[in-house]
């Protein structure tokens, strides 16, 4: 049994243990991508606390045929078993390894308190055939080791919301095949962060990489609370296209005075500036296409740009999976919906004219 897995000793093939997120980062990781450090709380970790407690079993039963378009029952059986998760205590075991493996990171940070990303990571998103990405919860800038356990129990208890459960249902996921990692990952402070496509997300437009990005930590461009700045970058010429600079009015950002994130106004004189350099920009892409590359398919990706890093070792990578909107439709000719043979055949067959 693996409790924790450190990111760099995963791969897609530990997506069993850690899930999809977490596979992933190890993927890139292994494959030169710079990606912020951390481990995963594994599957046989969740397995552990609802064998070990005795919950699994309660779950089940109240799942069992469970009407999920019955709004109030289905709300009724998650206030259920997210009350049966947060009363039960973590086995010991367990605890122990996450504590241990967070002391681990923090001094290998040179820090005895490090910031980090506490994200849920389940078996079954990430997938190139469904969406689960945002379902379950994700806990930013957590400190210290009692509160990464409190927030790994959380994650662990969103994978039954009732959204999660009826997506589940609707889709064919049994629920006891659907098991849930947890990411520890050192937070980047962000001065700039958002997500890029390895296609353009409007057409399909393989040739393009398209980076949306705002001030501040990413989930004010993931959840579409601000406008983003936006950069359409051919792949071949490195050449930025289509530039469009927003205005942005909120950041959202790591309060001291508060002990966690906030959306904070931005000051005005950054609300209608361009939130990536040009070369910031440039490194992005590069990133992209290697991760393309690597992972041979359209990519949705996330990033950020640590302000106390110089460049361009600031530039991070925090997530990626597949894009599975573009990437699940009929191939097209992008000119005219005609393929090469048929664009080349009718100026083949063209009159010649001759002076």
């Amino acid at each position: 049994m693996e409790l924790i897995l450190n990111f760099k000793n995963a791969d897609k093939t530990s997506l069993p243990l850690v899930g999809g997120k977490n596979a992933s980062l190890g993927e890139m990781i292994k494959a030169g991508i710079r990606v912020p450090p951390g481990f995963a709380v594994t599957t046989d970790s969740y397995q552990t606390f609802i064998t070990d407690t005795g919950i699994g079993d309660a779950i089940f039963t109240l799942l069992a045929d469970l009407d999920v378009d019955d709004v109030e029952a289905l709300n009724n059986a998650s206030v259920s078993i997210q009350k049966l998760m947060n009363n039960a205590a973590m086995p010991q075991h367990v605890l122990e390894a996450i504590q241990e493996s967070y002391g681990e990171l923090c001094l290998s940070c040179g820090t005895d308190t490090l910031p980090v990303a506490v994200r849920s990571s389940a078996t079954a998103e990430d997938l190139p055939t469904a969406s689960f990405a945002g379902q379950q919860d994700t806990y930013l800038w957590i400190e210290g080791a009692d509160k990464v356990v409190e927030s790994v129990k959380r994650c662990w208890a969103s994978l039954y919301t009732p959204r999660a459960i009826s997506y589940r249902v609707k889709n064919n996921f049994p629920h006891e095949k659907v098991l849930i990692s947890i990411g520890v990952q050192k937070m980047v402070n962000s001065k700039a962060a958002g997500v890029m496509f390895t296609l353009n997300p409007t057409n399909g437009d393989p040739s393009k990489v398209v980076i949306e990005g705002s001030w501040g930590l990413g989930e004010t461009v993931v959840s579409g609370s601000v406008t983003p700045d936006k950069f359409v970058v051919d792949k071949v010429i490195m050449e930025v296209s289509d530039k469009t600079i927003s205005f942005k009015h909120i950041e959202c950002v790591y309060n001291a005075e508060k002990g966690g994130v906030i959306d904070a106004d931005v000051d005005p004189d950054r609300q209608k500036k361009c939130c990536l350099e040009d070369r910031e920009v440039i490194e992005l892409v590069q990133m992209a296409k290697h991760i393309e590359k690597h992972y041979g398919r359209p990519m949705d990706i996330e990033w950020a740009i640590d302000q106390d890093v110089p460049f361009p070792e600031n530039v991070f990578i925090v997530q990626a999976r597949p894009e599975t909107v573009w990437s699940q439709k009929k191939k097209e000719s992008v000119i005219g919906k005609k393929s090469g043979y048929q664009l080349l055949m009718e100026q083949a067959m063209k009159r010649i004219k001759i002076s």
